[in-house]
């Protein structure tokens, strides 16, 4: 694989962008630069879009095997280059050790679910009303996938969409998020050149939001677009797809609930809550954003939580044993304290962590929160745990549902009928008992209900997104069109 980050990819062939500006890539934990790219203008991204639109023609007719062989490939290359991959999300992205292990593996599988797609782009052959006539109905790929990906899992979240696109005939371009071109785009470029994808299929634009955001969206040629990222960024571009009538298939944030019923297993969920929220140091949609806990095992939980997150080893990620990692910039540092202050004024208590070194924010947890202070109200997106108590059933239903987001969230219980029906009460894409909320399995569906999103990822349900029907019929004999052809005789 190419390792030189430093130019763009467009139509097979790695080149500097024509823009004027420069992005710089900076390592999140230590501020070292780690390249520079000369990033792509209007008349870059237009070129990419042309190329995709040619090359995807060929592609779509390719037979099902020479597309699944450029899959396999591509986990053959994968797999040799699994250490350059870590190695980039930890100094890209500021993943721990552990996180981008695991975002490798999650990422290989949706490579692997992928590959079986070209022999699952299945049609049918269904009845007519009418004498002598056959319906079919096939399956076909939708042509250019434009796709924007984000900063926190870069790799899996990129290749989500990626894999499955290219699998069922379509052909992309991808803006990676400006935080991490490589792991979000770059890196694909490298990795699918050395597979043996036909030149143009694959495009990597990198380039500013502010100069190149919009027109990803607005160009004529792109039928869907695949977004991960936050929920007023996917408005706007839900607002710009639908002016031209694209699809899109968009997953973001979220105010995920951990509820933990009276008859909860204290210790189970209390290490299902600290793995839901300090994972990749809270920098997930998924992840946990309040705690709920009913009042008469409040005290014991909150203990034990404060003690075990207390625990957790957090700085630099290139550290093994390291749990929490820094966030991806300082904005987001000052940003999360800002609500902390807020929160404490109005009544919170801080029971453990609550600073900041650099980009890397304590793990930190408060208690005596209540359902509408900014840290419930707002996605915190770091690792800033609140503990809300609650009363009855319904009023932490009530609770939960208080927000216009639901894309994930767990519940706990003893009592497996008693955690499931709460489950089915919350307003939410996914939600699991007796677990936490950061769940992702390639052949099951990913994505969330109101401001959380729009279509579903993963399996069967991304072939959908990414495929379109065509009904074609057949009328084996002659169609009579009754009184008025005759009338046309006379």
């Amino acid at each position: 694989m190419k390792t030189d980050f430093s130019k763009i990819f467009i139509n097979g062939e790695w080149t500097s962008g024509s823009s004027d500006s420069q992005m710089k890539n900076t390592n999140p934990f230590t501020g070292e630069e780690l390249v520079t790219t000369q990033a792509a203008d209007k008349n870059d991204l237009d070129a990419a879009y042309k190329a995709a639109e040619t090359a995807q023609l060929e592609w779509a007719k390719e037979l099902p095997q020479a597309k699944q062989a450029v899959m396999e490939k591509a986990i053959e290359v994968m797999k040799e280059n699994k250490e350059l991959i870590i190695e980039w999300l930890i100094k890209e992205a500021g993943s721990t050790k552990i996180k981008a292990t695991v975002e490798f593996g999650a990422s290989m599988n949706i490579l692997k679910e992928a590959a079986t797609f070209p022999f699952r782009m299945e049609g049918k052959i269904m009845p007519s009303q009418q004498p002598g006539k056959e319906n079919r109905v096939y399956r076909n790929p939708l042509g250019v996938i434009g796709i924007i990906s984000p900063w926190n899992f870069p790799f899996h979240l990129a290749i989500r969409s990626i894999a499955p696109a290219l699998a069922t005939g379509n052909a992309v371009v991808i803006k990676p998020a400006t935080d991490t071109p490589v792991t979000g785009g770059l890196l694909f470029a490298s990795l699918f050149e050395a597979a043996g994808l036909p030149k143009g299929l694959l495009n990597v634009v990198v380039g500013r939001g502010s100069e190149i955001g919009d027109d990803i969206v607005t160009h004529p040629t792109p039928r869907l677009i695949s977004f991960t990222g936050s929920t007023p960024v996917g408005k706007h571009i839900g607002e710009l797809a639908g002016g031209t009538l694209k699809k899109t298939a968009l997953e973001l944030g979220g105010n995920n609930n951990f509820i933990v019923l009276e008859d909860a297993d204290v210790d189970q969920a209390v290490e299902s809550a600290l793995f839901g929220k300090f994972y990749h140091q809270g920098q997930i949609c998924m992840s946990i954003n309040r705690i709920f806990v009913h009042k008469d095992i409040y005290d014991t939980f909150a203990e034990q939580f404060i003690e075990r997150a207390g625990k957790l080893k957090y700085g630099n990620p290139a550290e093994a044993d390291t749990q929490v990692g820094p966030l991806i910039n300082r904005d987001q540092v000052d940003r999360i304290l800002k609500d902390i202050d807020a929160t404490v004024e109005q009544g919170a208590k801080i029971r453990l962590g609550g600073k900041a070194d650099g980009n890397v924010l304590q793990p930190t947890v408060l208690t005596g929160v209540t359902n509408d202070m900014p840290l419930a109200e707002n996605e915190i997106f770091g690792p800033v745990a609140i503990l809300i108590p609650f009363e009855s059933d319904e009023e932490v239903v009530e609770q939960a549902n208080k927000y216009p987001f639901g894309l994930s969230g767990a519940v706990h219980s003893a009592n497996i009928e008693h955690g499931t029906n709460i489950a089915h009460q919350i307003e939410t894409g996914m939600i699991h008992v007796n677990d936490q909320s950061v769940n992702d399995e390639a052949h099951m569906p990913f994505g969330g209900e109101k401001d959380s999103g729009l279509g579903r990822f993963n399996g069967e349900w991304v072939l959908e997104e990414f495929t379109t029907l065509k009904w074609l019929s057949v009328q084996h004999q002659r169609r009579q069109y009754g009184a008025f052809v005759d009338n046309t005789k006379k």
